[in-house]
């Protein structure tokens, strides 16, 4: 059993991410949040950074939600020639 452990470690190893790619790829996120680049300077854990990434990506998504909606009201207010257009517009 334990060279089956010993096994599944060597081939799991070369499909890890290395601690410097880690602190990379969390030093790459905080860059494109944008609470986070308000406190550059600030030293911040990777797990509030993870946390603040997994809220920005839920409200847009909310904010996405909200805008398809209000569009969707807009194409059923406006007339047919016209919402062809904006139609036409977003499909570009």
């Amino acid at each position: 059993m334990s060279s089956r452990r010993s096994r599944s470690r060597q081939s799991g190893s070369s499909s890890r991410i290395s601690e410097d790619q880690i602190v990379d790829l969390v030093s790459k996120l905080r860059a494109v949040l944008p609470e986070a680049r308000m406190h550059t300077s600030d030293r911040v854990p990777a797990a509030r950074v993870l946390q603040d990434t997994c809220n920005y990506i839920r409200n847009l998504h909310q904010e996405v939600d909200d805008l398809s909606e209000r569009l969707s009201v807009l194409l059923a207010t406006t007339d047919s020639a016209q919402a062809a257009i904006i139609r036409s517009l977003l499909m570009q």
